[in-house]
């Protein structure tokens, strides 16, 4: 640690002199600055832990339920640190709370104590800004080659409606780029459509940067890495670190001190980072933006090789290739691997005195990322999997290659030179932490035997879960703020679970409808209906349905209004933020979708006193990714299935089932109509140990008295 600067706020009692103060002192002027605010014991505990972690440089992985207060419990001790700490959160929705709330009231509050406003900043990846160079030349380009280049759908032409819409937004960007002081798209209210803001963005690969840009010293991007340089909290995203990591770390500022929130969705943020695909629409758009600089025999080689990967993705099945490249996709990347280094080769290097360095930048960008994808699919290396997508629409079709896994990855990059504070809801997977670690490349440590007071309360916990004895509970009345899983040691790590204060065992029911049978067929089993309209008719609607597929959606959804007269909205019929605004305010509404609403659906209340989910989330057999890691953990004489599939499941379980409960005043019950999660001897009860532990029960005729009680409240 460097030396701790000094404060010039008042004195502290019981601190010496000019010492900074510590994250706990931090801590309670945050929440005293709140009306009626006091300290969560999880969340003091949470803090202090973080503490630690700086002082010994110590990784941590911090299981926190929802209600901890975890945002505070890191930002807090976060301003002990020298230079700035970056937060990474996975979602927009998190990022909002800590920019638009927690560090303003933080920095309000903090400013007696240190002396000084802390200053915090968000760090958004290139294309997220407005980029002036794209927006000059946009003025000249046709718009074939600008507006309307991106790909189309379904159908083909845009009818003169659509592109006038088009344009008058794109006419709207320029008035905004007159008077906006970011260029963060986020501020443009209201916003554009996609293809609009991809006309005049620069993804960062296509940068020329700021010394060779024109506009380079008016960048919007370039000053919100130099407002990030400069402020005491970073605010990111999982996906712009998981570049920073794959660029050589580069792109976020230098920092002693990482906070990953929502950390058990990085390894697949790190994925989709290192993932690459070819589309023969992109290839298509290339070879026209490469065209002026190129002579017309090798530009019209990238049209072959488009027509060719075309021709070979309509050939192939949609799937995993486990068997290597099918003959017209090898030829495809092979036509396409020469045409690509021949038109590099004819673009040659970018001088001081290029006239237009950065559409030649643009072109040598797409070209030398399609050549590396080409080279790297024919290369057809053991660690990475490839895989033909076409989506059910039939709008797009690419050929895929990703890395069979992150953690090597993440282990060499993520933890050097700075400590990792890992956090979520959902960590401790079956009741432990090794799963989700090595998941982020560290060492699974062997299991430290718990303490006493962990045991017991272990114990307790487990005959709560079984309905058998009340939850134990701390002094103010809450569930105790230490977790149920002991804190483990390793090799450089430590992790924790401080609880949640929500006394979930009498807050909410956990039922699993054993009796039905087993799921096999897809779509929603005429037993799981059944169950299904005999509990949402016991409540009287405010139920979420979380469903594996949007045809168990669809059933479930045309029988509930076919069958009762309660407003049943469908995720895909209207906007999901529209979607949710209704389900909170309608109370007597369900609302029913797929995986998006697993995570992303916060509606504390009584609106949603129902969670049902029709069956245990594992991966599909044709998720190419998923599958290929079960297969790898197979061939090593493991089970991929319990490796692999297993928990992942455990997540998302946990996440749809976490959407129940919400605040400390929620009750309700979660159904599983699943009977695997009762009945499976191997998984079940590990999937079990890896949720909130609710009162348990498998008798359906106490689920829907518990339900009729809550409808007459």
């Amino acid at each position: 640690m460097t030396a701790p600067r000094t404060a010039t706020g008042p004195a502290v009692p019981k601190k010496r002199r000019g010492s900074r103060p510590g994250g706990g002192e931090l801590l309670a002027a945050a929440v005293g600055a709140v009306p009626g605010g006091a300290t969560r014991p999880g969340q003091q505990q949470m803090a202090e832990a973080i503490e630690r972690s700086i002082a010994s440089g110590e990784h941590l992985l911090v299981q926190a339920g929802t209600g901890t207060g975890k945002s505070l419990a890191y930002l807090a001790p976060s301003l002990t640190v020298d230079g700035p700490v970056v937060v990474s959160t996975a979602t927009l929705a998190l990022q909002s709370q800590l920019v638009d709330h927690d560090l303003p009231r933080l920095a309000d509050a903090v400013e007696p104590v240190l002396g000084r406003r802390p200053t915090f900043a968000v760090l958004k990846g290139r294309h997220h800004y407005l980029c002036l160079a794209r927006l000059d030349s946009s003025v000249e380009e046709e718009p074939e080659d600008t507006l309307f280049d991106a790909p189309r759908p379904a159908g083909g032409t845009k009818w003169l409606g659509e592109a006038g819409r088009l344009g008058k937004q794109m006419q709207r960007l320029r008035d905004w780029a007159e008077e906006t002081a970011t260029g963060d798209r986020d501020e443009l209210d209201p916003g554009v459509d996609d293809q609009v803001w991809r006309s005049i963005s620069m993804p960062a690969r296509e940068c020329v940067g700021a010394t060779r840009c024109p506009f380079g010293q008016e960048c919007f991007a370039e000053a919100s890495r130099a407002r990030a340089r400069e402020a005491d909290i970073v605010v990111t995203n999982h996906s712009l670190l998981a570049v920073d990591m794959l660029a050589g770390r580069h792109i976020v500022p230098p920092h002693k001190l990482l906070v990953v929130d929502e950390a058990h969705e990085l390894a697949d943020r790190v994925s989709s980072a290192a993932q690459a695909e070819l589309e023969p629409q992109l290839i298509d758009r290339s070879a026209r933006r490469a065209r002026p600089l190129l002579r017309p025999e090798v530009a019209e080689r990238l049209t072959e090789a488009g027509d060719a990967l075309a021709v070979g993705l309509a050939e192939a099945p949609a799937g995993r290739l486990t068997a290597g490249l099918p003959p017209a996709l090898r030829e495809a990347c092979t036509l396409l691997d020469a045409a690509t280094r021949a038109a590099l080769e004819a673009i040659g290097d970018i001088k001081a005195d290029d006239p237009d360095p950065v559409r030649k930048q643009q072109a040598k960008s797409v070209l030398d990322e399609l050549f590396t994808t080409a080279q790297r699919l024919l290369e057809e290396a053991d660690h990475d999997v490839a895989w033909v997508e076409k989506p059910e629409n039939g709008s797009r079709r690419a050929l895929v290659v990703a890395p069979l896994s992150v953690a090597g990855t993440l282990a060499t990059h993520l933890y050097d030179e700075r400590t990792v504070v890992a956090t979520s809801a959902t960590l401790a997977l079956g009741g432990r932490f090794d799963t989700v670690a090595r998941a982020l490349g560290l060492d699974a440590p062997p299991p430290a035997p718990p303490s006493p007071a962990a045991a017991a309360l272990a114990t307790a916990a487990a005959a709560g879960r079984a309905g058998t004895t009340p939850p134990v509970a701390s002094t103010d009345g809450s569930r105790a703020a230490i977790g149920t899983v002991p804190a483990t040691e390793g090799p450089g790590w430590t992790s924790l679970d401080v609880g949640s204060p929500f006394d979930y065992a009498r807050q909410g029911i956990l039922y699993v409808a054993a009796h039905l049978p087993r799921p096999s067929v897809s779509g929603l089993p005429e037993a799981a209906g059944e169950e299904l309209l005999a509990l949402v008719g016991a409540l009287g609607g405010r139920t979420l349905g979380l469903f594996s597929s949007r045809r168990a959606a669809q059933q479930a959804a045309e029988l509930l209004r076919a069958r009762t007269d309660l407003p049943v909205l469908l995720q895909g019929e209207e906007s999901l933020p529209l979607l949710v605004r209704r389900f909170r305010e309608e109370r007597e509404s369900c609302l029913f979708g797929v995986m998006s609403l697993w995570q992303g659906v916060d509606v504390p209340g009584d609106s949603c006193q129902l969670v049902v989910i029709d069956r245990l989330p594992f991966p599909r057999p044709d998720e190419p990714l998923a599958a290929a890691r079960a297969a790898a953990v197979d061939a090593g004489g493991g089970s991929g299935f319990a490796a692999v599939s297993v928990p992942i499941a455990a997540v998302r379980l946990a996440q749809g089932v976490g959407r129940l409960i919400r605040a400390t005043g929620d009750r309700g019950v979660v159904a599983v109509l699943d009977s695997r999660l009762e009945t499976a001897r191997g998984y079940g009860p590990f999937l079990r140990r890896s949720l909130p532990p609710f009162w348990y029960t498998t008798r359906p005729d106490v689920a829907r008295g518990a339900l009729e009680r809550l409808g007459k409240s």
